[in-house]
């Protein structure tokens, strides 16, 4: 099953988004969010907000569903 970092880059590719562009869009540094992608997993706060951004559910980010919408 995938992880997060798999599913957010996943999700951004997809929107066609640069990394750059994806970090100004939740607000956050750019290296930041290269972390995320590489291996680091978010705060509660960023998460929810990655979560929001991408209309996903939690779960799915985290990889505890293939199911991406949420309830």
């Amino acid at each position: 099953m995938p992880c997060f970092p798999d599913r957010v880059k996943e999700l951004r590719k997809v929107r066609g988004m640069t990394q750059k562009q994806m970090a100004g869009a939740l607000g956050i540094t750019e290296r930041s969010y290269q972390r995320y992608e590489a291996e680091n997993n978010p705060n509660h706060e960023t998460l929810l907000k990655i979560a929001d951004y991408f209309d996903v559910s939690i779960d799915y980010l985290v990889g505890r569903s293939d199911n991406p919408e949420r309830r």
